[in-house]
């Protein structure tokens, strides 16, 4: 198995492209950016606004729902943000275990380069609405499932059957959270890289 730093492990991809960006999608980022960092409570509308260089009209015209609305939004876009990574990292290697080693790489490179700052794009929204607000519920519940249908394609590709590949995901998703958790608090890198040495000795059963 690589070294989780060897030298030919994917880039991140990245966040961002050269094309234009127009406002609803600046308000969006902003938004995944800000819950992302400060959570639900703790992000305003106009801070959003300033953020996203918009206006508070505009804000309102693209998101008539208000805050719950629009975080609903970020966090679809955190969803596909976090689901290409995951698709960066397992189409790095056949190997199930160099591919799972490659995304915890990824990941505990991107949380450096943020300052330890951002960490799951979703968990902080999530468990601040938790109960009481449907529409991210549903949002957040939709981000899972989406995360580990992506685990499950590139298990059952790999030969593991489904129910294990389905049992096997939700193991892989669950670890990586808290890992990515644990390698905030910690500012360090060590949680995630030990996580993805461990994944992939897991994997290697199933083979």
């Amino acid at each position: 198995m690589k070294t989780p730093d060897a030298p030919d492990a994917p880039e991140t991809p990245a966040k961002t492209t050269a094309a234009p960006v127009g406002t609803r999608e600046r308000i969006v980022r902003a938004t995944s950016r800000l819950l992302q960092r400060q959570g639900y409570e703790g992000t305003g509308i106009k801070q959003i606004s300033r953020e996203a260089g918009a206006t508070l009209g505009s804000v309102y015209h693209f998101f008539p729902g208000g805050k719950q609305e629009l975080a609903a939004e970020a966090i679809r876009h955190g969803d596909e943000e976090f689901a290409v990574l995951l698709r960066a990292g397992l189409g790095s290697s056949a190997d199930l275990g160099e591919a799972i080693v490659a995304c915890t790489t990824m990941l505990a490179r991107e949380l450096r380069a943020s300052d330890w700052q951002d960490g799951c794009p979703i968990s902080s929204t999530a468990l601040e609405t938790v109960g009481r607000a449907p529409g991210i519920e549903q949002a957040v519940a939709e981000a899972f499932a989406n995360w580990r249908a992506v685990v499950v394609e590139h298990l059952v590709a790999a030969g593991i059957d489904g129910q294990d590949a389905g049992e096997l995901a939700g193991t892989v998703i669950s670890t990586l959270e808290g890992a990515e958790l644990a390698a905030q608090i910690a500012r360090s890198e060590e949680p995630l890289l030990v996580s993805g040495r461990h994944l992939a000795r897991l994997l290697a059963t199933y083979r």
